[in-house]
């Protein structure tokens, strides 16, 4: 940007339109810290919507709730435990490096998938204000104050994971036939090789693609891929 190609950006303007919040959250969006960025406002509608997204956690989408904080006595569920669980870790690790960018982008998903469950746990919506804080203080300022807490978001013990939460209890395979991907299924993540060429050979989408074909053999990539190969 510059003067000379009458193309510079007041920032007064997008935190008159948007909020000083999203212009941050933005700015640590673009990418890494040591690296130059193009300027593409287009970009800043996404980072409003998805505090848009965060707030409505709180107070849910729309008018639905009148202004007033949800009921937030919901007990949390293991899933919920391990998207929040998850998020800590990345943005503990990513902070440590400035990776602000990728930080941001683990938030975007924690929050479609608490969204997705309708979380309505206090601790864990808690733990995401903390962890908001440094990218969009404002917002986690008023939702600090809204959930009853004392003093400044910023004064708040910074949460760590806890690794329970994050051990996989499930294991997603594509099962392929011939090189060629047909479809997905679900294992337990000790199942050894064995359960797995039996579940997937008596599962009824593998014998619609078998046929009367033989079955050759079977490759198995652990937590990835099951090949049958037929002919």
């Amino acid at each position: 940007m510059s003067k000379s190609m009458f193309n510079v950006v007041n920032p007064d303007m997008i935190v008159e339109r948007y909020g000083a919040d999203t212009l941050r959250l933005y700015e640590m969006f673009l990418g890494p810290v040591e690296q130059s960025k193009p300027w593409d406002t287009n970009g800043i509608d996404g980072c409003h919507r998805f505090l848009k997204k965060f707030w409505a956690l709180y107070y849910g989408a729309g008018r639905e709730n009148n202004g007033q904080l949800l009921s937030l006595d919901q007990p949390a569920t293991p899933e919920m435990l391990k998207s929040v669980h998850k998020l800590i870790k990345k943005v503990s690790q990513d902070i440590e490096t400035f990776s602000y960018n990728t930080s941001i982008s683990a938030f975007m998903i924690c929050v479609n998938e608490l969204t997705q469950m309708r979380c309505r746990n206090k601790e864990l919506l808690r733990t995401l204000v903390v962890l908001i804080a440094p990218f969009a203080p404002h917002i986690a300022e008023e939702l600090w104050e809204a959930l009853g807490e004392d003093g400044s978001v910023c004064d708040a013990k910074w949460p760590a994971y806890d690794e329970q939460y994050l051990v996989e209890s499930q294991m997603q395979l594509t099962v392929s036939f011939n090189g060629k991907a047909r479809y997905q299924i679900l294992f337990p993540a000790d199942a050894d090789n064995a359960t797995i060429e039996q579940t997937v050979l008596a599962d009824e989408r593998s014998l619609k693609y078998i046929g009367d074909k033989k079955v050759v053999k079977v490759i198995i990539v652990p937590k990835r891929i099951v090949n049958v190969v037929i002919k």
